[in-house]
C-alpha cells in the first residue's frame, strides 16, 4: 500500500521527533478528537466560544497553567496533592526567617519538577530567582518593591493580585502572566479591607484583561466554582476547601475531576 503525500510527512515527522513514541501518539489523539467533533456535528452559533475566550485559553496552555489552583503554606502538602493530579500550585508562606524559606521553596521546586506541575512562590521574588523557579506571585505592596527587571531578565513568569481598578491598572503595567482578582466571595482565611466583588466583577475584570488569564479567589468552594468558570475566571485559587476539607486529597481529587 502506497502512502500519500500527506503520509509520508506524517511518518517523516515522527520518525525525526525527539519523542516519536509521544509524537505518534499526540497525532493519533488528535485524528480521534477530529472524529468526535465530525461525529458531534456542527454547533449552533450561539455556543461558539468567543475569540477572547479562546485567545486566554490559549495563553493558559502556553503557561503551563490549570484551572484548578490550589494554594499551600507548606512544602510537606505537595506529596499528598501532586498524587491527586494537581499541576499548578503556589507556595505562600508568611513570617518566615530566609534559610528556612530557602529550604522550603527549594524542596517545593524539586517536588513539582518531579511530577511534572509548576510551583508558584509567593512574595519572595529574589528567593525565586536564586532557585531558579519558573512562576512569582505578587500583591501589590511586594510588585511595588519588587525589581521587575530582574524578574523578567531571569525569565519567571508572573501573577499579581488586584482588588479594585486602582490596583488592577498598577498591575498591567507589570505586564503580568496573569492577574488574580479576589476576594470574590467571604473569606475567613484573613482579614480583608476589599468588601466581596461578586460574579458579576469577574465578568468585568475578564472583559478588561482580553486574553490575559484571570485568576478567581477568595470564599471559591467546588460548589460555587461553575458560575464563576461561566463568568470568565481562567482559573481558580483555592486554599481552605483543599487544606481545611476532612479529606484533603479526595477534595483535590473532586476539584480536578470537575475541571479536565
Amino acid at each position: 500500500m502506497e502512502l500519500g503525500y500527506d503520509g509520508v510527512l506524517l511518518n517523516t515527522a515522527i520518525a525525526k521527533a525527539d519523542d516519536p513514541v509521544g509524537m505518534a501518539r499526540a497525532f493519533a489523539l488528535a485524528v480521534e478528537a477530529g472524529r468526535a467533533g465530525y461525529r458531534a456535528g456542527p454547533m449552533a452559533r450561539a455556543t461558539w466560544p468567543c475569540p477572547q475566550r479562546l485567545a486566554s485559553a490559549l495563553r493558559l496552555c502556553e503557561a503551563r497553567m490549570d484551572r484548578f489552583y490550589p494554594i499551600i503554606d507548606r512544602a510537606d502538602w505537595l506529596p499528598r496533592l501532586l498524587p491527586c493530579g494537581v499541576r499548578f500550585v503556589q507556595l505562600r508562606m508568611k513570617d518566615q526567617p530566609e534559610t528556612g524559606l530557602r529550604a522550603e521553596i527549594a524542596r517545593a521546586r524539586d517536588l513539582c519538577a518531579a511530577a511534572g506541575a509548576i510551583l508558584v512562590v509567593n512574595d519572595y521574588w529574589q528567593l525565586a530567582i536564586d532557585l531558579r523557579c519558573d512562576w512569582l506571585h505578587l500583591g501589590q505592596e511586594d510588585l511595588v518593591e519588587a525589581d521587575l527587571s530582574a524578574i523578567r531578565k531571569a525569565g519567571l513568569k508572573l501573577g499579581v493580585s488586584t482588588h479594585s481598578d486602582d490596583e488592577l491598572e498598577t498591575a498591567l503595567t507589570a505586564r503580568p502572566d496573569y492577574i488574580a482578582l479576589g476576594p470574590v466571595y467571604p473569606t475567613t482565611l484573613k482579614k480583608m479591607p476589599w468588601a466581596p466583588q461578586g460574579v458579576p466583577r469577574v465578568s468585568e475584570w475578564k472583559r478588561r484583561l482580553g486574553a490575559i488569564p484571570l485568576v478567581a479567589i477568595g470564599g471559591l468552594t467546588l460548589e460555587r466554582a461553575a458560575p464563576v468558570y461561566a463568568a470568565g475566571a481562567d482559573a481558580i485559587a483555592v486554599v481552605s476547601d483543599v487544606l481545611k476539607a476532612p479529606n484533603p486529597e479526595a477534595r483535590a481529587h473532586e476539584w480536578v475531576r470537575a475541571t479536565r
